[in-house]
């Protein structure tokens, strides 16, 4: 039975484990749905040593990457992915991006500076656009009454639903060390995927806003700061990896269907 330890049992990587244990893996995870607590370093370190592959989905603070600052030394020697962001390439105007273009230009430094950190120690890296899925999708946005759609046309993003997240992971597990976009086939507005997730759900879209009128947190405004198309080439040549949801369009209506 093959081992993997898990940093940061959260939405991508609980389903990443379950995965894992449908394929006859065992797990054994930090997070709050966890098995152990990140601080119990005599445990977790006591894992690690029976461990076959290391999976982190834990986002670095303003301090820098806590698992690495924590139990970098104990994971060294092991096959590693980490979920990073596609936030690591910063604003592109809409050009697309691959794994060859820079980062550590956008507003998401603390993350590429991590990227860059697993990336020397030989880690698989898989960057992620926007995450969707069951749960939390734009069908949730749209029932919740928490849809915006914002007037800017130009605005462009990348996505990927989750299951697509789990499938990168495991095939990334025995591939060679580096970065690896995980995107679907098709970056569009957010716009037209509220409006999809309306359509889906029989209701008429919000109307549009600037961001202004739309009250947004800081935090969801810096969304809109950057405008990029992510570029899944490596991945599928490497990897072997496919996206099953190739579109938003595809994604949403699996969810809703209860399928995706």
């Amino acid at each position: 039975m093959r081992r993997c330890f898990i940093f940061g049992l959260g939405y991508s990587a609980g389903r990443i484990a379950a995965a894992l244990e449908a394929r006859g893996w065992e797990v054994i995870s930090t997070g709050r749905a966890g098995t152990l607590s990140f601080d119990d370093a005599a445990n977790v370190r006591l894992a690690l040593t029976g461990a076959d592959a290391v999976l982190s989905s834990v986002p670095p603070s303003a301090d820098g990457d806590p698992v690495l600052a924590t139990y970098g030394a104990d994971i060294a020697a092991h096959k590693v992915v980490y979920l990073s962001s596609t936030g690591v390439y910063g604003d592109t105007g809409g050009a697309w991006v691959d794994e060859t273009a820079p980062t550590g230009t956008g507003r998401r430094t603390a993350r590429a500076e991590a990227d860059a950190s697993w990336l020397e120690r030989g880690a698989r890296v898989l960057r992620l656009p926007g995450i969707y899925g069951p749960g939390r999708s734009a069908l949730d946005r749209v029932r919740e009454g928490k849809a915006h759609r914002i007037d800017l046309p130009a605005q462009v993003f990348s996505r990927v639903h989750v299951d697509d997240i789990v499938s990168g992971a495991v095939a990334a597990f025995d591939a060679p060390p580096g970065a690896y976009n995980l995107a679907d086939d098709e970056p569009t507005s957010q716009n037209a995927v509220i409006e999809e997730a309306c359509r889906l759900l029989g209701l008429e879209p919000p109307p549009l806003q600037s961001l202004d009128e739309a009250g947004l947190s800081p935090m969801a405004r810096g969304f809109y700061a950057e405008n990029r198309r992510v570029a899944n080439g490596k991945a599928r040549r490497v990897l072997g990896w496919r996206p099953r949801f190739p579109n938003y369009r595809e994604g949403l209506r699996a969810i809703l269907a209860g399928d995706g």
